[in-house]
């Protein structure tokens, strides 16, 4: 088939959607479909069009449902989309449109409509374990790693305020790694990284950097007030690095409801008592380890390209 993807992140860009949308397409080619990337829909005969982000693509889907209209849609539901005004905002009538509906975790249909959760698939972005070269982690340090873009719905900056009154003895360092999205995350930034002697910002870095930092880390926080599915918890599950998570569906529909590292959505008090927990008590970062198992068993790319040719033999002629 010629497939269409469609996703509002620009070329090059480190944004997730494109991100996702690299991915996506190595796996749809890999299955032997045509892909072509692009911000919008241009008016292509694709015979497949599959968007990543129900309210930016509307216009997409609409534009390409009205010029193909026997022709299949599969739409990525965003975090911002599960977790924000995605009907209050018109994005029903994407769904409507819609053959499919991606999910990146279980706990993200249950925010649908009952008319759109029968479309809905979730599909758990696989991770392959970052190779093993490279340096041990820090005997000096022990490295707390903060990954994704600097925005507001991340809660970036929460392991840095945890960590800002430690015991004097602990060895804890915050190294947060993500591009800043706007003129006062990078302000907040700069200014932790000069008056927080525990905290330095590395930005943005290429993918095999951030994970190969990300893998020399003893533990790993993801602090978002929202996510629908984080790729970040995938790669630290794979290659057993312990994450703390705050409990929010986005993580909780990948790590399970039991997982042990999870504390309220922006309590800064019990992080820091986790990290603490974490630096002193080696086997409570097993038992993280361990509690990550179930999804680890998820995380096989051959599982998650099984998934796409299951979803597109629903949607090609003769499927469902």
């Amino acid at each position: 088939m010629y497939i269409g993807l469609v996703t509002p992140a620009p070329p090059y860009s480190r944004n997730g959607n494109r991100v996702t949308a690299n991915r996506w397409a190595g796996i749809l080619r890999s299955l032997g479909h045509r892909v072509t990337i692009s911000q919008e829909y241009g008016g292509q005969d694709f015979d497949l069009l599959v968007a990543i982000h129900a309210l930016r693509s509307a216009e997409s889907v609409a534009a390409f449902k009205a010029r193909r209209p026997d022709n299949p849609v599969v739409v990525l539901l965003a975090g911002t989309d599960v977790y924000g005004p995605l009907y209050e905002e018109g994005g029903g009538a994407v769904l409507d449109a819609a053959e499919r509906l991606v999910t990146l975790q279980r706990l993200a249909v249950d925010e649908l409509r009952e008319e759109h959760k029968g479309k809905a698939r979730t599909i758990v972005q696989s991770a392959r374990p970052t190779p093993t070269s490279g340096p041990s982690p820090n005997a000096r340090h022990f490295d707390v790693s903060v990954v994704g873009h600097l925005r507001p719905v991340k809660d970036p900056f929460l392991t840095a305020t945890a960590t800002r009154r430690l015991p004097q003895e602990s060895r804890i360092r915050v190294l947060q790694l993500g591009d800043s999205m706007g003129s006062a995350m990078t302000r907040r930034a700069n200014a932790l990284a000069s008056s927080h002697p525990r905290y330095a910002w590395l930005r943005g870095l290429p993918s095999w950097r951030a994970r190969r930092l990300l893998k020399r880390s003893q533990v790993m926080v993801i602090s978002s007030l929202s996510e629908g599915g984080a790729n970040v918890v995938s790669e630290a599950a794979v290659d057993g690095v312990p994450i703390l998570a705050s409990r929010m569906p986005g993580n909780v529909g990948l790590l399970g409801d039991d997982y042990p590292g999870y504390f309220p959505v922006g309590d800064r008090a019990e992080l820091r008592r986790l990290l603490l927990c974490c630096e002193s008590d080696p086997a409570f970062l097993g038992c993280l380890r361990e509690a990550e198992a179930p999804l680890r068993s998820l995380l096989d790319p051959q599982r998650e390209c099984a998934d796409w040719a299951a979803l597109l033999d629903e949607v090609t002629p003769g499927g469902v």
